[in-house]
């Protein structure tokens, strides 16, 4: 089976890409990206491209015509890339590697990446979603979420293609370029002055073993995918000996300026998951795809703050 993965050069991306190696289905693995993977891959091949590259990026994928689709070319905003360019990016890798795809007539499965952002929350919406409840998103990521589960999910129908919507919780990890990782990281965390709002989180090797299993089934619908249990901005600023700093009403545009200013930018929905808190019911995807309990978010929390020890290497004199 011949598999394109997009966004492959992403930590998210080139994990997928590695545990696809690792089947003896997919005879092929080619992926694309706008920056190269940081990790070793033996058997995928790797194709820098712009998503925006429209011509580019079709004449690939019409040349591969694959059978499958890893679709984790959904960029977050401000964690590759900012905000306009994030979304630009997720658009355009949808528009031109999906449609190029089924236009093959190969194309027999799709797995794409999505978020919990989709359901929305606030006043109405439910605390803890499930996939029967429908997509309300209130924040830009959410939007573009949906829009690409829309498109795919349509091409599905078009095509006769099963297609797998995996919508994660916020992918967090010590190497994951992820805004909520950075803004927790700083060595003060602006929290909600008057509430402390349990959200989710989800490792990224549980992140990338979800996406290849949906793959692998060839589930059609959408799973949520989060880890065990929740936290909350208190807990993570104080589990990471960090200072936490309250917030309300205008004040967050200045924290998030701030958080900017020193390196860690804001995207409107980390502001939404710290005001609001996100959560998600992840039993169904356990059920469906068979996957072990994934990991606690305290452990992602523990493991966000975790950094190797350098020792310095002392020259040594040379032996005659």
């Amino acid at each position: 089976m011949r598999v394109l993965v997009t966004g492959m050069g992403g930590e998210l991306g080139t994990r997928v890409a590695q545990l696809l190696e690792e089947r003896e289905e997919f005879t092929r693995i080619a992926g694309v990206d706008f920056v190269p993977p940081r990790r070793r891959l033996h058997r995928s091949t790797f194709n820098r491209i712009d998503p925006r590259d429209r011509e580019r990026l079709v004449d690939f994928v019409t040349d591969l015509a694959p059978q499958a689709v890893a679709h984790v070319g959904v960029y977050e905003p401000d964690a590759r890339s900012g905000p306009r360019a994030s979304a630009e990016l997720t658009e355009a890798s949808a528009l031109a590697a999906l449609g190029a795809a089924a236009r093959t007539g190969e194309l027999e499965r799709i797995a794409l990446r999505s978020s919990i952002d989709v359901y929305g929350r606030g006043r109405g919406h439910a605390d803890v979603p499930d996939e029967t409840i429908p997509p309300e998103p209130q924040t830009h990521f959410g939007a573009e979420c949906l829009a690409v589960e829309v498109q795919a999910a349509g091409l599905g129908r078009r095509h006769g293609v099963p297609v797998a919507q995996v919508r994660l919780a916020p992918v967090v990890g010590s190497h994951v370029p992820s805004p909520l990782g950075r803004l927790f990281r700083l060595p003060v965390v602006p929290v909600p002055a008057t509430d402390d709002p349990p959200f989710t989180m989800v490792h990224p090797e549980d992140a990338a073993r979800a996406i290849v299993a949906a793959l692998l089934a060839g589930y059609d619908g959408a799973l949520n995918v989060v880890g065990t249990g929740a936290a909350s901005p208190w807990q993570v600023a104080r589990l990471g000996n960090r200072v936490p700093f309250p917030v309300t009403g205008p004040g967050w545009r200045v924290a998030a300026r701030v958080a900017e200013l020193a390196g860690a930018p804001v995207p409107n929905h980390v502001i939404d998951l710290l005001r609001r808190g996100r959560a998600a019911d992840g039993t169904r995807a356990l059920a469906e795809l068979d996957l072990p309990r994934p990991r606690p978010v305290q452990q992602i929390c523990s493991e966000l703050y975790e950094w190797a020890t350098v020792t310095a290497l002392r020259p040594t004199r040379a032996v005659a």
